[in-house]
């Protein structure tokens, strides 16, 4: 199956490498794809769990959907992904 989720805090590329890398490692995801013009993030999955688990893991890097609380810890969370997800794309 194939969902596309828009989400807060997407500021730039280093976000999404992080958000790429990251969620391409949640056990069930695919082909994960980030749109910075929409803020969207687009995968596959095999299951509801795999869905729920991806995006729990956007919430704790930061990144909740946009019908989410986005609390000032999460957009917190959200500079740190992204500053790590500069010095990963740039050492690459």
């Amino acid at each position: 199956m194939k969902t596309t989720i828009e989400i807060q805090n997407l500021k730039c590329g280093g976000c999404a490498h992080t958000i790429s890398t990251k969620i391409g490692s949640v056990s069930g995801i695919d082909h994960v794809l980030v749109a910075l013009e929409t803020n969207e993030i687009s995968f596959e999955y095999q299951s509801e769990a795999d869905l729920l688990a991806a995006k729990q893991k956007l919430k704790l890097l930061g990144y909740p959907e946009v019908d989410a609380a986005n609390s000032l810890i999460t957009k917190a969370k959200s500079f740190v992904s992204c500053a790590t997800g500069k010095i990963a794309n740039h050492d690459t």
